[in-house]
């Protein structure tokens, strides 16, 4: 997988996953799982050097 593969593909992921993060309680369970392949994919989009600024929502 090329670079520019992986930086798409986690792009997508990051933005469902924020959506998803967004409309779930803080406090559930499903949010700190959420959480955890959030950090993750930032990450990873950091690795690929994706300016994060314009996609994090929820920061």
């Amino acid at each position: 997988m090329t670079k520019e593969e992986l930086a798409k593909i986690s792009i997508e992921e990051f933005s469902r996953l924020q959506k998803w993060m967004l409309a779930t309680s803080r406090d559930s369970e499903s949010y700190q799982m959420m959480y955890e392949r959030y950090i993750e994919l930032k990450a990873i989009l950091a690795a690929v050097n994706v300016n994060l600024a314009e996609l994090d929502r929820i920061k």
